[in-house]
């Protein structure tokens, strides 16, 4: 009867084991401790099939610090999971009518000086610009429409510690036209502005499209970057092996330039389960 007993308690039990124990491995799965080398976001417009308190649930789980390109009217929702605004938009206009071009300037001073304020007081740090589009103007015209612009928000932008972040985006396949889409054009500009509170951000993909030479690039200007984006070339898809950057390689040079701000994964996810291929960009981003 005791031989019965413990056969009959250990079918019970078992059971009972195994789904604990898929359990925690599920969980683990989710809960992927990272290394801590490089601090993780995400791009909200990315995964728009999500609402805002999905993408920051699961972002969470994976280890994710942040959300890029969110407005303060979305602010509360990222505290709610203690989740950073890496990286500020809405005081902008758009992405072709940018600093290089006096026209715009009235409204994008007014703009940015409205939303620099706010910025800050809800405790964050990046808020992005553009250069916007050419349409005929030199690099220097292009450099001195800028300064001009810029210099009359850098006083308020230092008083608050919040970084006015010029992206730098392709003018070959996304973004005809568009001014700053090298990172010697951005480069220069900050060292005009030669102000702390001026940087760019450095997207992996548009510039592999527009330049290449991306390791060496970030090793000799990273003291210009304030954020950076990620993508898959070509297609802005997946950061797999289905294309041409090996983001592990990249990673490591920016680690090893002591970089410390957040690195934000801005892909379009191709597969049908695109929360499984955000986790799987994480771990292959984080060395």
């Amino acid at each position: 009867m005791a031989g019965t007993a413990s056969i009959t308690a250990a079918a019970t039990v078992l059971p009972v084991l195994t789904a604990c124990a898929q359990g925690q491995e599920a969980e683990e799965k989710t809960n992927t401790k990272l290394k801590g080398n490089i601090n993780h976001a995400v791009s909200r417009w990315c995964f728009g099939h999500l609402s805002l308190d999905e993408l920051c649930k699961e972002a969470k789980a994976m280890g994710i610090k942040g959300i890029d390109l969110v407005g303060p009217e979305d602010w509360p929702t990222l505290k709610k999971y203690g989740l950073e605004s890496t990286m500020c938009n809405g005081a902008e206009i758009n992405l072709v009518d940018g600093f290089n071009d006096k026209k715009f300037h009235a409204q994008l001073i007014k703009s940015y000086t409205d939303m620099i304020p706010r910025v800050a007081k809800a405790g964050y740090k990046n808020l992005i610009c553009f250069s916007g589009n050419r349409r005929g103007k030199t690099d220097e015209e292009g450099w001195n429409n800028c300064v001009e612009g810029l210099k009359q928000l850098l006083p308020l932008a230092e008083k608050h510690n919040v970084v006015l972040v010029m992206e730098l985006l392709n003018s070959k396949v996304d973004h005809k036209d568009y001014q700053c889409s090298k990172t010697a054009w951005g480069v220069e500009l900050a060292k005009r502005l030669g102000s702390e509170n001026f940087k760019l951000l450095y997207d992996i993909y548009h510039m592999q499209i527009d330049e290449g030479d991306v390791i060496r690039t970030i090793r000799d200007n990273h003291q210009y970057i304030a954020h950076y984006h990620t993508a898959g070339v070509p297609g802005r898809n997946e950061i797999d092996e289905t294309q041409e950057l090996y983001y592990p390689a990249i990673m490591k040079a920016i680690v090893e330039t002591g970089f410390k701000g957040y690195v934000a994964q801005e892909f379009v996810p191709k597969r049908d389960d695109k929360l499984a291929s955000l986790r799987q960009s994480i771990q292959i981003c984080d060395v």
